[in-house]
């Protein structure tokens, strides 16, 4: 086994590789270091290097896993939704520093997010919402998954449009890049669907429906949180301040990059 991940390193990271090569075998990544004086079969072989050729040309792990760790835990993960990623648990973060009972997630697609607060807070509940219906069914999966489906909902909707009632906290990482600036994306991210990555303009237009639909969907007091790109957060947070909420404020990722904007609905 070792010479098989010794020859993988060559053209992947050796974690993408250990990551894969425990994928094909069926055993826990961290039980990796306790078989690797074990023989790897030629269907295993096979497979395992069938996996190194595409990870090759770009395509993420987690789309050759079908799994991704966001939080400390693991979400299932396909094509059809944006592969959950470390800069985004600065949102979590952020959000666990206020008190909610009942969460909105815009744009849910693997339903990270809205699963992650609920685990983090056993006595919330929430919906999580997205355009597209196979992000619906795979954030469905994985709240079955992680034992949150009498706890969290999920349905097909353009924004806010099947949001019913008020919420404690509105959370969204919705589509942020410009469409000039795709064809210089990381060839990674072309693997991963275009709708989650861009609004087709500005990349700034679903911050200003988000903005613009809060306020009849939060109580007062409550929350409004965003992930953004890294120079999108003094025109998200003057939008946030032209619709009317109050202690906005700018978070950053822990690469020192501005990362959420929030503000809160007045009392």
């Amino acid at each position: 086994m070792q010479d098989v991940l010794r020859h993988a390193a060559k053209v992947i990271p050796q974690r993408d590789a250990r990551l894969m090569l425990a994928h094909v075998l069926d055993v826990p990544a961290d039980r990796m270091i306790l078989i690797l004086r074990d023989a790897v079969s030629a269907p295993q072989r096979d497979a395992f290097d069938a996996l190194v050729a595409r990870r090759a040309a770009g395509e993420p792990v987690s789309h050759l896993v079908g799994r991704r760790q966001f939080y400390g835990r693991w979400f299932e993960v396909t094509a059809q939704v944006l592969d959950p990623r470390p800069e985004t648990e600065t949102l979590i973060e952020t959000a666990l520093e206020v008190d909610f009972s009942r969460v909105l997630d815009l744009g849910t697609g693997s339903g990270c997010i809205l699963l992650t607060l609920l685990a983090e807070r056993p006595s919330a509940t929430g919906l999580g919402l997205d355009l597209s219906e196979a992000a619906v069914e795979l954030a469905t999966r994985n709240g079955h998954a992680l034992g949150a489906h009498d706890r969290a909902a999920f349905a097909v909707s353009d924004w806010f449009e099947q949001a019913t009632g008020r919420f404690d906290l509105v959370v969204s990482n919705p589509p942020y890049i410009a469409a000039e600036e795709m064809p210089g994306l990381a060839v990674e991210l072309s693997f991963e669907p275009r709708m989650a990555l861009t609004d087709e303009g500005d990349g700034l237009s679903c911050y200003r429906r988000i903005a613009a639909g809060a306020d009849a969907h939060l109580h007062p007091g409550g929350w409004l949180m965003v992930e953004i790109g890294p120079t999108q957060a003094q025109a998200v947070a003057e939008m946030f301040t032209a619709a009317g909420l109050g202690e906005v404020g700018i978070r950053q990722d822990l690469d020192g990059r501005d990362r959420v904007v929030l503000g809160r609905k007045p009392l």
